[in-house]
């Protein structure tokens, strides 16, 4: 009698990284059910997906997204979740309240919100006896006029805050006056650190570092997340990983932006307790399935071409490209990038991508704001509270 297929559910559907993930469950053998909010996110097209359900938004209808979560871990025999994006924070609160009887593959919450906070986690960070840069938080307009005469070496983000939105790097005094932080919505001072950044995204179990990517972003969706990347090597870098998830009992996925400065030290600037674009270099199911569900000990990235996804490169780095006057670096990113979107014998979400911009712009449309805003507007979480900018 054969065993039955397990079936994972994976969460932010949206996200090119949950796309990835079912690719690499289903090709392990698993059967993968999507979720999110749109009607037509892209991991929805891909043969690799069982069953895609529509859930309530968790940012403005949390009881009800809860209630849709219970009924589809019941109906689907759902034995492992996986979230991708923030909607990380309304899973982890779900299962501590209602305790589905899936695993969620993350933290509790508490730790959760602790590395998302960015004073938080550079405070965590020195507990650990971790190098970090020196950090200021600021809470009141009091606080502001107390750095003003050193903005610019400093470096100003909201505490709660994703994509680098709003942040401000060595602003003038002037600049700071319409800063207006609050205990609610604290903002960070944080020195300013010259060097290269990279990223991070890697998937530990109590503890335990079992998948490690190193990457850095040769082109940029605005400041923020990379929509052009190629894996890099360092050992510092791996080392603070390493010693980050010990010191926490890290069990799930986890990404960080770190700065090398010259003199080879990796300092910390911030994490993500979710997934990130370093998981588009692990393209054998077996291989990163067996380690993420305990099977085997650890796997490492077999992908070594850079990475991209070609609409948003056109998009976001071909203007970068122009304001910047070297169009011969944007050609050949082209060049070299591989599409991160195909995969053999699933075409199908390099053509859904278009349906899914334009269900975002039309987001973006009605409610007045960014691209990049409407792809994350319903499952943002800023601060136990949500009062935050």
């Amino acid at each position: 009698m054969t065993a039955p297929v397990p079936s994972v559910l994976i969460t932010g559907a949206r996200a090119p990284v949950a796309l990835h993930l079912a690719r690499l469950f289903h090709g392990a053998g698993w059967r993968v059910v999507l979720a999110d909010t749109p009607a037509a996110p892209l991991s929805a097209a891909s043969r690799a997906c069982a069953a895609y359900v529509r859930l309530p938004p968790p940012r403005f209808a949390f009881e009800a997204y809860g209630d849709a979560l219970d009924v589809l871990v019941v109906r689907e025999n759902i034995s492992l979740v996986l979230p991708t994006c923030e909607e990380v924070f309304y899973l982890a609160r779900v299962w501590q309240e209602r305790r589905p009887a899936a695993r969620l593959l993350t933290p509790n919450t508490r730790l959760l919100q602790r590395v998302h906070d960015k004073f938080a986690f550079i405070g965590l960070c020195e507990t650990l006896g971790l190098s970090v840069p020196h950090t200021r938080l600021l809470a009141t307009k009091e606080d502001v006029a107390a750095v003003r005469a050193e903005a610019s070496s400093l470096v100003f983000k909201p505490v709660w805050s994703r994509f680098a939105s709003h942040v401000l790097v060595r602003p003038s005094p002037e600049a700071l006056d319409r800063l207006a932080p609050n205990r609610e919505a604290p903002w960070v001072a944080q020195q300013f650190l010259p060097g290269e950044e990279l990223s991070v995204y890697a998937v530990a179990r109590e503890g335990r570092l079992v998948a490690f990517s190193l990457y850095r972003s040769l082109y940029r969706a605005g400041k923020g997340a990379g929509i052009c990347f190629e894996p890099v090597e360092d050992a510092a870098a791996r080392d603070f990983v390493t010693r980050f998830v010990a010191g926490t009992g890290w069990t799930g996925q986890i990404s960080f932006d770190l700065m090398r400065m010259a003199d080879g030290r990796v300092l910390p600037l911030e994490c993500n307790p979710r997934a990130t674009s370093g998981l588009h270099f692990f393209r054998d199911p077996h291989g990163f399935v067996s380690a993420v569900t305990g099977e085997t000990e650890a796997v490492a990235p077999d992908v070594t071409r850079p990475q991209t996804v070609r609409l948003a490169l056109w998009l976001y780095g071909l203007p970068e490209a122009l304001r910047a006057g070297d169009l011969g670096r944007f050609r050949h990113a082209l060049g070299v990038a591989e599409e991160l979107l195909d995969w053999s014998g699933d075409t199908a979400p390099r053509r859904a991508q278009w349906r899914a911009l334009g269900e975002i712009a039309a987001l973006a449309l009605r409610h007045r704001i960014s691209l990049q805003r409407a792809s994350t507007r319903d499952i943002e979480w800023d601060g136990p509270d949500q009062r935050s900018i």
